[in-house]
């Protein structure tokens, strides 16, 4: 039986999307922010063989750069990182929870509806 996912540090990607295995694998470790050396190191090739499957991974997807590799991968979705799974739970959970302490609440949430709610009583006395 064959893998139809390949991970590489927080990055997994879908192989039989486009890309061969080593050039997926490069692409995820480019994800993962490593230099072409460092990629290298990680597949155990020379930095030279990593260049070259980088080149043709942004050749198949149409890209030129290294960042824009990363982001149509991740746009065609044979890239994710492994985060993303993790914190779709904790949100989903929270989002369902009945118990107020654990709503997750945005920074400065609280400063604005008392703002609103100053304002209200100023434009009442002012009136």
């Amino acid at each position: 039986m064959t893998n139809s996912t390949l991970t590489a540090g927080n990055w997994q990607g879908n192989l039989k999307m486009g890309l061969a295995p080593r050039e997926l694998e490069a692409t995820l470790w480019a994800a993962a922010d490593l230099t072409v050396k460092q990629i290298g190191r990680a597949m155990s090739i020379s930095p030279a063989t990593a260049e070259k499957r980088l080149e043709n991974a942004r050749f198949k997807l149409g890209v030129k750069t290294m960042r824009g590799l990363v982001l149509e991968a991740f746009k065609r979705q044979i890239i994710s990182p492994l985060v993303i799974a993790l914190c779709a739970i904790l949100v989903g959970q929270s989002a369902t929870s009945d118990n107020p302490m654990s709503r997750v609440r945005r920074p400065g949430e609280r400063k604005i509806e008392t703002r609103v709610a100053v304002r209200r009583i100023e434009v009442a006395l002012t009136a």
